[in-house]
């Protein structure tokens, strides 16, 4: 079957199958530049409270580029990978100082901008500025990797470059770049799934490699996944005069500038320490603080598993008279009440509520 047919049959259904998405209302590139970050690792039905709320607050480029970083980080909460809007918001803060307020719509300059890489660029260049670059994310990997037969795994480069290619040859047969890009995304989505893909209402069905082999289910091939790593996290929770202490994490690492309770992580196997040693650790790290804290037992324990952590995380009540941190912007006591004002790291969420509901009183 030839190129031009092919795309021109995805198009046709397109036109029939596609979804109604807040974020398909128009070609606007600030929506689609939200749309796709979000998108990341985040299924759409999830997505669309998030992007209709954070559209709302920052319906323009220039609102998101003004708005602090704490309140733009609380329109996040709940999607995760924080660093995705940090990015976000850095890429606007430069749009507005360097073009103008404008998303370039060049190839060189939108790669240029923080957190785009090339599967947001083509997202961006095709859909809002309707350009022929290819945007590959895993539903067009599966898709033309089952389509074509493609047997190496999908995360080296090399095969990565040679899907890339052809789906290029295929935009290269229409001048709607921009649906293209969503069509065949769309196909992912629906029809080409990861498990029980519908190959009866695929439009390449008769063109497809893999169902004429009967092999649909073996592709994408993939490398193994690592198991998350092992991590010890003990936390103190100190209460004093009816507030509890937290704390801000680093500008940069995993959850970074998210807040938590004063805690120690030890990654495993490399470090490994007794309980002994977890405890005298905590205490330094109070100590830190400037606080010094009796440990007096053990709380709450949570498991939590990000995608390449797995958290054991052991919460220890903690006796001390409160210290003055009113000089410090990365530690606050907290009443109950503004537990709730704050971005919490993980696992922390669950925790800050258990201590307003445990330990504070309402």
């Amino acid at each position: 079957m030839k190129r031009q047919q092919l795309t021109q049959r995805l198009l046709d259904w397109y036109d029939r199958n596609r979804r109604q998405l807040p974020w398909r209302q128009d070609s606007d590139p600030y929506r689609v530049w939200v749309s796709e970050i979000m998108l990341q690792q985040t299924r759409v039905d999830a997505v669309i409270p998030y992007f209709n709320k954070f559209m709302q607050r920052f319906p323009r480029l220039q609102d998101l580029a003004a708005a602090p970083e704490e309140e733009v980080l609380s329109y996040w909460q709940g999607l995760g990978y924080y660093s995705r809007v940090r990015n976000l918001q850095q890429g606007v803060r430069e749009v507005v100082a360097s073009y103008g307020g404008q998303v370039p719509d060049s190839p060189q300059d939108v790669r240029k901008l923080p957190g785009v890489g090339d599967y947001t660029a083509g997202a961006i260049l095709s859909i809002a500025h309707n350009k022929p670059e290819p945007a590959v994310d895993g539903n067009v990997l599966r898709v033309i990797s089952r389509l074509q037969r493609i047997e190496e795994p999908v995360e080296q480069s090399r095969t990565r470059k040679q899907i890339e290619q052809i789906v290029r040859d295929m935009m290269e047969q229409t001048e709607r770049y921009g649906d293209f890009t969503q069509a065949l995304m769309e196909l992912g989505a629906l029809v080409c799934t990861p498990r029980s893909p519908r190959c009866g209402a695929c439009p390449w069905q008769a063109d497809c490699i893999a169902v004429r082999d009967q092999v649909q289910a073996e592709l994408p091939k993939k490398k193994a996944a690592e198991p998350p790593r092992q991590v010890q996290v003990h936390t103190g929770i100190l209460v004093a005069d009816q507030r509890v202490l937290a704390v801000q994490r680093p500008k940069t690492g995993l959850l970074a500038g998210m807040w938590q309770f004063p805690s120690v992580e030890v990654l495993l196997p490399e470090q490994q320490l007794s309980e002994a040693e977890l405890a005298s650790a905590l205490r330094q790290r109070f100590q830190q603080l400037g606080q010094t804290v009796l440990l007096r037992c053990e709380w709450q324990r949570l498991n939590h598993v990000f995608s390449h952590r797995q958290w054991d995380l052991r919460a220890f009540l903690c006796d001390a008279d409160a210290v003055d941190f009113s000089h410090r912007p990365d530690a606050r006591w907290l009443t109950g009440a503004e537990l709730k004002t704050l971005n919490w790291a993980g696992p922390y969420r669950k925790l800050a509520d258990r201590v307003q509901t445990e330990l504070l009183e309402s």
